[in-house]
């Protein structure tokens, strides 16, 4: 399937170069470059990162990510303060961090995420700090421990529509999904909540409306949309290249279902120009 002319962005390697440099001397993590974001380039070039913590390697094979499955390794303690030097170095005032899914924890890694957090206000109290994390196993000790962190923002991505988990989140519950991020609506008001999809594998019109009012159901206040493509030919396939003025249809349709943001448009992604959101 041919791309159409609004999706042939091209990464520049020279400007993500220093960023890239600075990241990888402090050892650390990102979804960007994991997941071969094509908006690499140009965050890195405005210094901008969405950090991955807890390594490289997910418990998880979900068919549209380029990360991969592997048996992790033991979380490093030393990370929160490494994640610190570089928010501190790039300048940082809204701040992103996200991980694998790490199943084999018990906590699912929400610990080192509170960590994280905190040191980083403790440091720095003027910066608004925004989580995606994984479902953590729906376990309501791990979400307590991440409402309780200090962050402003936490997303949790349903991804697609639920017709379409067994072949693309093999191992994600959508219910489940929607109860992580109805959890910090009941528990932890003043935090925000948000959401991500994933366009183009399969899902139709009604689907994608039909996840929409879930989400506000759930009390989620901020959407993300994005065309989904295929990291290599061995992942799920892109099924169709969705055209521009239905990402615009989607957005005033999730305006209208009371979403306090939406980002709608073939190359948004969860944290693409993340600090708008709290504009």
């Amino acid at each position: 399937m041919m791309k159409p002319a609004w999706l042939r962005k091209k990464i520049n390697l020279k400007d993500c170069a220093a960023t890239k440099q600075m990241l990888s001397g402090l050892g650390l993590n990102t979804v960007c470059e994991q997941a071969i974001c094509p908006n690499l380039s140009e965050c890195f070039a405005r210094s901008t990162a969405t950090f991955l913590i807890l390594g490289k390697n997910c418990t998880r094979n979900c068919s549209f990510c380029n990360i991969q499955e592997a048996k992790p390794s033991p979380p490093d303690l030393d990370e929160p303060s490494r994640v610190l030097q570089a928010v501190k170095r790039l300048g940082l005032k809204h701040v992103v961090i996200t991980s694998v899914t790490r199943d084999d924890l018990v906590d699912g890694g929400a610990g080192v995420f509170a960590d994280t957090v905190r040191l980083i206000r403790q440091s720095l109290p003027q910066a608004s700090i925004e989580l995606l994390i994984p479902d953590f196993l729906g376990s309501l000790t791990a979400l307590r421990a991440v409402a309780l962190s200090g962050a402003q923002i936490i997303g949790h991505n349903l991804e697609t529509v639920p017709s379409l988990y067994p072949a693309v989140r093999q191992k994600a519950n959508y219910q489940r999904s929607l109860d992580v991020l109805g959890f910090f609506k009941q528990r932890a008001t003043l935090i925000k909540t948000k959401s991500g999809l994933m366009l183009g594998l399969g899902e139709t019109e009604d689907e994608v409306l039909s996840v929409m009012r879930d989400l506000r159901g759930a009390g989620c206040d901020f959407l993300s949309i994005g065309q989904y493509l295929a990291p290599s030919h061995r992942h799920y396939p892109v099924k169709e290249y969705i055209a521009l003025d239905k990402f615009d249809d989607y957005a005033q349709a999730a305006k209208a279902l009371g979403f306090l943001h939406v980002e709608s448009a073939p190359y948004v992604r969860s944290s693409y120009r993340a600090a708008d959101y709290l504009s």
